[in-house]
């Protein structure tokens, strides 16, 4: 294979959830698109890192000081809903159930991987619990050891500040069989049950 193409492909697969075919196929849409489309694309990927940066105040992707939710007077500042990455707000934002303001905290702790509290945004949090007379944080963290040692950690903070500190239910997936379902997801999916009627 030709060297530019080669290298294209070894880029594309750099990135995640991008194996060896799906890099190829992508190349090679690329060598065929028309020349308009090819430059919109390189123009697109190369103005990311400058334009885009993070919100001020939750650390979520920003083309300005404050992120559109933090910048919107209809969002709840009492409430804060804690997320490990910027991407997961937009799954939260996709519900249509949430219309507080949000914190990121950059990662999870993670022992393994040598991120301690101190490579988090948790300062940051504890001042704006202070500074915005918040009443509720709430816990969107991966339902994994990293995420329970996270929300652990930011519990035994944030909880002496007289805050309330819940965690998103966390159970079977909709559309799931409970035979396939393993015994810690089902003991929580009983533990974050609601009353119905």
């Amino acid at each position: 294979m030709i060297a530019p193409l080669e290298e294209l492909i070894e880029r594309l697969r750099s990135l995640p959830g991008i194996g060896r075919k799906s890099a190829e196929r992508i190349a090679f849409y690329l060598l065929n698109a028309p020349q308009e489309e090819v430059s919109r694309l390189a123009e697109a990927i190369g103005t990311l890192r400058t334009l885009v940066r993070r919100c001020r105040q939750c650390f979520n992707f920003s083309t300005g000081e404050h992120c559109e939710i933090c910048a919107d007077p209809k969002r709840d500042p009492t409430t804060i809903c804690v997320v490990g990455h910027p991407w997961e707000i937009l799954k939260i934002e996709r519900t249509g159930e949430y219309h507080g303001c949000y914190h990121v905290l950059g990662g999870l702790i993670s022992p393994m991987d040598d991120v301690g509290s101190a490579d988090l945004t948790i300062d940051a949090l504890l001042d704006r619990i202070r500074r915005q007379g918040v009443r509720e944080v709430i816990l969107a963290l991966e339902p994994k050891l990293e995420g329970e040692i996270t929300g652990m950690h930011l519990l035994s903070l944030v909880k002496p500040l007289g805050v309330r500190v819940s965690q998103i239910a966390q159970g079977i997936p909709v559309g799931r069989d409970l035979e396939f379902a393993d015994e810690v997801t089902l003991g929580r999916a009983l533990r974050g049950r609601v009353e119905l009627g």
